[in-house]
C-alpha cells in the first residue's frame, strides 16, 4: 500500500514537471528575460556607471548642490501654516491654516507689487528676449572667425561683473553731481536730473542694464545652435540664388525656432521673479512706488519684520503661479508649435 502511494506521488510530481517543462518551452524567453535571469543586468549597469563614472562624478557636486539647497529648504514651507516662531520650531508654534494667504491676498498693495514685477518683466521680456537671438544671428554673419571669437569674448564679460559693482556703476553714471550723464548734460546747457529718483525711470534703467551685462551670454545657447545646422542647408540655398538676408529667414530662423520656444517657455515662467539684488540695491524711497515688488516685499516681510511665515506664504503664492504660468505656456507651445518642456 506504502508503496502503491510512493509510486503514484512519483508520477503525479513527473507529470507536473514534463507540463511545466512544456509550457516553457512554449513561451520563448525574451532576450531581456534571459540577460535579468542570468544576473548580467547587474554586471551591465555596473560596468555603465564605471564607463561613464568621471561624468557622474561632474554632476555630482550639482546634484549635492539641489539637494541641500532647493530640495531640503522646502521643509520650511510648512511654516506658511503655522504662526512660526524661530526659537519656538514647528512644535512650539500654533497651526494656523490658510492665515497668511488670506492676510496677503486682502493686503490692500499686492496688486501694486504684482503689477511693477509684470510691467518690469514685460518689458524685458518684449524687448530684451529676442536680443541674444538677433545678436547671435549677426555673430553668424561674420566671416572672420578671429574676429567673432573677440567680438564674443567682449560681449561675454560683463555677465562676470558682480551685482553690486553693476549697481555702483549705475549710481555713479546716473549722479545728479558727479555722473557723466550730468556732466554731459551741463556741457549741453541742460539741468542735471537724478533719474534713480524719478518712479518713471526705474524699469527703463534695469532693462538697459539688463541688456549690456546679459545679450552677449545669453547668446551663447544661441550660437550653439547655429553651429550645430547643417552648413549644407546654406550651400544649396546659395546654388538657388538665396541671399544672405534670404539664408537668415529660412535657413537659420527655423534651426533656431526650437531653441527659442524652449526659452520662452522658461521665461514665461519668471514673469513674477526679477533680479532681486539688482532691484533691491536700486531702490529707495523716491521709486518706492515702481520699485517694491513681490520678491523685494517677501524679502523685507522675512528678513526685516521677522515674520517668517507671512514670507513664506507670499513666496509659496509666488511660486504656483509661476508653476502654473509655464504649464500654460508649454500647453500652448505644444498645440501651436508641437514643441515643449514636457
Amino acid at each position: 500500500m506504502v508503496c502503491f502511494s510512493i509510486s503514484s506521488w512519483w508520477r503525479a510530481r513527473k507529470g507536473r514537471k514534463k507540463k511545466l517543462d512544456t509550457a516553457k518551452a512554449s513561451s520563448p524567453k525574451t532576450t531581456r528575460e534571459t540577460i535579468f535571469n542570468s544576473g548580467r543586468v547587474r554586471h551591465l549597469v555596473g560596468l555603465r556607471l564605471w564607463r561613464n563614472r568621471y561624468i557622474y562624478l561632474m554632476i555630482l557636486p550639482v546634484v549635492i548642490y539641489f539637494i541641500l539647497l532647493k530640495y531640503l529648504p522646502m521643509w520650511f514651507l510648512r511654516s506658511a501654516f503655522y504662526d512660526y516662531k524661530l526659537l519656538k520650531g514647528f512644535e512650539g508654534s500654533k497651526y494656523v491654516g490658510l492665515k497668511w494667504f488670506e492676510r496677503l491676498l486682502t493686503n490692500p498693495n499686492l496688486m501694486n507689487y504684482i503689477g511693477n514685477t509684470l510691467k518690469l518683466n514685460l518689458t524685458a521680456l518684449f524687448i530684451l528676449f529676442p536680443m541674444p537671438m538677433i545678436f547671435a544671428l549677426m555673430l553668424n554673419e561674420l566671416r572672420s572667425a578671429k574676429f567673432m571669437k573677440v567680438v564674443q569674448t567682449i560681449s561675454y564679460l560683463p555677465h562676470f561683473v558682480s551685482t553690486v559693482v553693476l549697481v555702483s556703476m549705475i549710481s555713479t553714471i546716473l549722479s545728479p553731481s558727479i555722473g557723466s550723464l550730468a556732466k554731459l548734460t551741463k556741457m549741453l546747457g541742460g539741468t542735471p536730473v537724478n533719474y534713480l529718483s524719478i518712479p518713471e525711470y526705474f524699469v527703463p534703467i534695469n532693462v538697459i542694464s539688463g541688456f549690456w551685462q546679459s545679450v552677449g551670454w545669453e547668446a551663447v545657447i544661441y550660437v550653439s545652435t547655429l553651429a550645430g545646422i547643417d552648413r549644407g542647408l546654406y550651400e544649396a540655398a546659395k546654388i538657388d540664388g538665396a541671399s544672405r538676408w534670404q539664408q537668415i529667414l529660412h535657413v537659420s530662423l527655423p534651426g533656431l525656432a526650437n531653441t527659442f520656444v524652449l526659452l520662452l517657455i522658461m521665461q514665461v515662467g519668471q514673469l513674477l521673479n526679477v533680479n532681486f539684488e539688482k532691484v533691491y540695491l536700486l531702490q529707495n524711497n523716491l521709486n518706492l512706488s515702481a520699485s517694491e515688488m513681490l520678491p523685494t516685499f517677501v524679502y523685507k516681510t522675512g528678513m526685516e519684520s521677522h515674520n517668517y511665515s507671512y514670507a513664506t506664504a507670499a513666496g509659496l503664492f509666488n511660486s504656483v503661479i509661476s508653476v502654473i504660468l509655464v504649464l500654460i505656456a508649454n500647453t500652448v507651445s505644444r498645440k501651436v508649435s508641437e514643441t515643449s518642456l514636457f
